[in-house]
């Protein structure tokens, strides 16, 4: 019998649990169908702003308990935000448990989200917000997403904008969740060293609370892209972001992608960082990176260097960008980057957080779970022919440049 099941209860929230033997800790998430890109406008970072709030204590505990109850039972507890879903998450050592499933089924389910606790959090995030525009390598890669994105929620920056956040109000925080935090919406996923029956009975009590149904909002696919920015800053490097259009979650040259990226810019071996780092040393930090969504997806590549350097540095990454497209990829290339990605992947899946992980977040975004067998496989099937599908669906259009930075 296999150690992974799922099991969709009565009132539709659906519970995976992978059984780790001789682990030490119990890993408990929660995957809510709904992000970024599903708000309208002028509510643009609720979802985020929502985040926050649910730790702010419901119909049951304080604040307070909740983050001491973590703590005196030696574990962590946190959330994040995405473009397509969000994630709440506990780990605590396996005696404990249940603790895990007993917090978030209450977080999720009876949220306290008073006035004053709304206006509160409010300073917070934009108190968040300014703290990442004081951040050029934040700045520049937000306005690369805009760029990519135009007047498409893909590219609106996760956390909202000021305007925005200045304006929710308790009522929309309110509504917002009534409407998306269901059971069918949402996943549960558990991973430790606990029996399945055991752990779902524990999950179909921590979550009873939760209204059944699902509304997961209908998505429009982006339009064109936008044009190069260019903004001055006065910071020390100019931040360079370099890329284009990717490919959707599903697709069959997603592996293939994986393989080019890091060629590119994905690890030590990479050609960006010999040849910009390693071979002229104009850098700290290059590297490449890919993206992923429902119907959309996009290829970055970033690089930070003083202002003596940057027309260089840009003129470097555009150079191997015209490599790839012109000649390919070598064999040792593709092997490199097959091991790498097999490898770090297996490495990365040692412990129950990264298991609940992956198994909550292709749940609720795929609606299944690739075995990990599988998943290896695609990656080790990769070859030239499928490389350069990959390379001409992604990398022959000219690439969009962003920078921040002295002019």
């Amino acid at each position: 019998m296999s150690d992974l099941r799922v099991t969709r209860l009565d009132n539709g929230l659906t519970v995976a649990t992978e059984r780790v033997p001789g682990a030490r800790s119990v890993a408990t998430g929660a995957w809510v169908a709904i992000g970024a890109r599903d708000e309208a406008a002028e509510l643009s970072g609720v979802s985020h702003f929502l985040e926050h709030l649910l730790f702010k204590g419901t119909s049951l505990r304080s604040a307070q308990e909740i983050s001491r109850s973590v703590d005196r039972h030696g574990g962590d507890i946190n959330a994040y935000t995405t473009k397509e879903y969000t994630a709440y998450y506990c780990r605590l050592p396996a005696r404990h448990g249940a603790v895990g499933a007993a917090l978030l089924g209450d977080v999720l389910s009876s949220p306290a989200l008073r006035d004053a606790d709304v206006d509160i959090e409010r300073q917070v995030i934009l108190e968040e917000i300014a703290m990442d525009d004081d951040d050029p390598d934040d700045v520049v890669h937000r306005r690369f997403a805009e760029a990519l994105f135009p007047g498409h929620p893909l590219g609106r920056d996760t956390a909202g904008e000021p305007d925005t956040i200045e304006s929710i109000t308790g009522a929309d925080v309110r509504s917002f969740f009534a409407r998306h935090y269901t059971a069918g919406s949402t996943v549960v996923s558990v991973a430790g060293p606990c029996d399945h029956d055991d752990a779902l009975a524990l999950v179909a009590g921590a979550f009873a609370g939760m209204p059944p149904g699902a509304d997961r909002p209908s998505r429009s696919a982006p339009g064109a892209r936008g044009a190069d920015v260019r903004i001055e800053d006065d910071t020390e490097q100019v931040h360079l972001v370099v890329g284009g259009r990717g490919l959707a979650r599903g697709d069959a040259d997603r592996e293939a992608l994986d393989v080019v990226n890091h060629v590119l810019g994905g690890g030590l071996s990479s050609r960006l960082f010999e040849e910009i780092r390693e071979q002229r040393g104009l850098v700290y930090s290059v590297w490449s990176g890919v993206s992923s969504y429902s119907d959309a997806g996009a290829y970055s590549v970033y690089a930070g260097s003083q202002p003596q350097h940057a027309d260089e540095v840009r003129a470097l990454v555009l150079a191997e960008l015209r490599r790839l497209v012109e000649a390919g990829i070598t064999d040792e290339e593709l092997e490199v980057a097959k091991g790498y990605l097999t490898g770090a992947f297996e490495l990365g899946l040692e412990d129950t957080g990264s298991r609940m992980a992956r198994n909550g977040s292709l749940l609720c975004t795929t609606g299944e779970i690739r075995p990990v067998a599988e998943q290896v496989a695609r990656w080790e099937a990769v070859d030239h022919e499928g490389v350069a599908r990959a390379i001409e669906r992604v990398f022959t259009d000219d690439p969009l440049v962003v920078s921040v930075g002295p002019a």
